[in-house]
């Protein structure tokens, strides 16, 4: 349907350059013309298309690069005011024909611009001014592309950039570009740690890192966290080799308005600092997911009384780890009324103490209570838990999921 709305120019100019286009397209033109009325189109479905074609012909590299030229010069011409754009290939759409009609009310762009070349990403920052979310994908380096098309936005709140690990550059000028939008920017997903001590991120309600970084890269972060303050924060995700004691000084900057926070990966190393940053500092949390010996668990309970639900991981190997009896003994003691969904990591625990754990809900019942690596449990504990699931105790477990 699409190709056989392609401009006769188009065709001539795919016809000169040996790409047949299918005679059963070309011999039923549509009643309607669709394209002004359809999604922006996704590169992978340009490029299934182009395959379709292609297998009428040598397929090649050039002709495939021509035929998608094509395709997306229709669109581009024919869409306007697109709200979303996925940019990781070559075409350099901004500069076709309708560009300005077609993004110039772009609310999200994703972009790789290892993919776009340089006066197409220039060209696309004097069109989008409104970008409410922008993800880069496979950022290198330090663009002045990218600087502006940064710059330009009046209300971007969502910034993701997602670096190439293999080529980490000095992003200095991203960083400014960044910090001259922390008015705007709420939520920020960053697996580079920059080197400018210009970015703030007062008026984040969202933090997310992730990745492994050198000591260098984590010496710069340390030196962010001296002089900056997160006083909005909500969320916080960490994935990666960020250090435990660096994690506490960030919670530490918080005015207490965390309500998220997820942890995988991290270094564990003075993991009781953080313990005490969450339960000190975090004090309307809901829901909190790390890796943690359970004997630092009953400080967190304790303090942390609006927790809604936890995500419990440890390393079976650590010799200090108190057994899985334990840890449901301090569920059931220290757990505030509000916990409602519990995960746990743990291969220790008694059928006994199981019991015993959702007897202590039966004024408080669970949504659902989960066990990771359930294939150790379903025939020990699952007459257990679908007892309780009868009972009303708890809603949901995998070690019954059937029930």
């Amino acid at each position: 349907m699409i190709l056989s709305l392609l401009p006769s120019s188009s065709r001539q100019y795919l016809s000169n350059n040996r790409i047949k286009l299918p005679p059963s397209i070309l011999s039923k033109p549509p009643f309607f013309n669709y394209i002004s009325f359809c999604k922006f189109p996704e590169a992978d479905a340009i490029k299934r298309i182009t395959e379709m074609v292609l297998d009428f012909n040598n397929y090649d590299n050039k002709k495939k690069n021509l035929l998608e030229q094509e395709i997306y010069k229709l669109f581009v011409s024919q869409c306007n005011n697109v709200k979303e754009l996925n940019w990781t290939n070559s075409q350099p759409l901004s500069l076709f024909p309708g560009a300005s009609t077609c993004f110039s009310q772009l609310h999200s762009l994703f972009i790789d611009p290892n993919s776009v070349n340089s006066n197409a990403l220039y060209q696309i920052s004097k069109i989008c001014r409104y970008l409410n979310t922008l993800i880069i994908y496979n950022c290198s380096q330090d663009l002045p592309e990218l600087v502006s098309l940064i710059d330009s936005q009046r209300n971007l709140k969502n910034v993701k950039i997602y670096s190439d690990n293999d080529l980490r550059r000095n992003y200095k000028k991203l960083s400014e570009a960044l910090a001259r939008k922390s008015n705007t920017i709420k939520h920020l997903h960053l697996n580079l740690l920059t080197e400018s001590p210009s970015l703030s991120l007062d008026n984040l309600t969202v933090l997310s890192i992730s990745g492994w970084y050198t000591d260098d890269e984590i010496r710069g972060f340390q030196h962010y966290l001296s002089v900056l303050k997160f006083p909005d924060l909500q969320s916080l995700y960490v994935t990666g080799s960020i250090y435990t004691y660096d994690l506490a000084t960030l919670i530490r900057k918080t005015n207490g308005n965390i309500s998220r926070a997820f942890f995988n990966g991290i270094n564990k190393e003075d993991i009781v600092i953080l313990i005490h940053a969450i339960a000190n500092n975090c004090r309307k949390i809901e829901i909190l997911h790390m890796n943690l010996n359970p004997r630092h668990l009953i400080l967190l309970l304790s303090n942390c009384k609006n927790l809604v639900e936890i995500n419990l991981s440890h390393d079976y190997t650590d010799d200090d780890l108190s057994s899985g009896d334990d840890l449901l003994n301090i569920l059931a003691d220290y757990s505030p009324k509000s916990l409602t969904n519990i995960t746990i990591s743990s291969s220790t625990f008694s059928a006994r103490v199981l019991d015993q754990f959702f007897e202590s809900f039966r004024k408080k019942p669970l949504n659902y209570f989960h066990v990771k690596n359930t294939y150790y449990y379903l025939d020990k504990y699952e007459d257990i838990v679908r007892k309780f699931i009868n009972e009303g105790i708890v809603k949901y477990s995998n070690i019954c999921p059937y029930s």
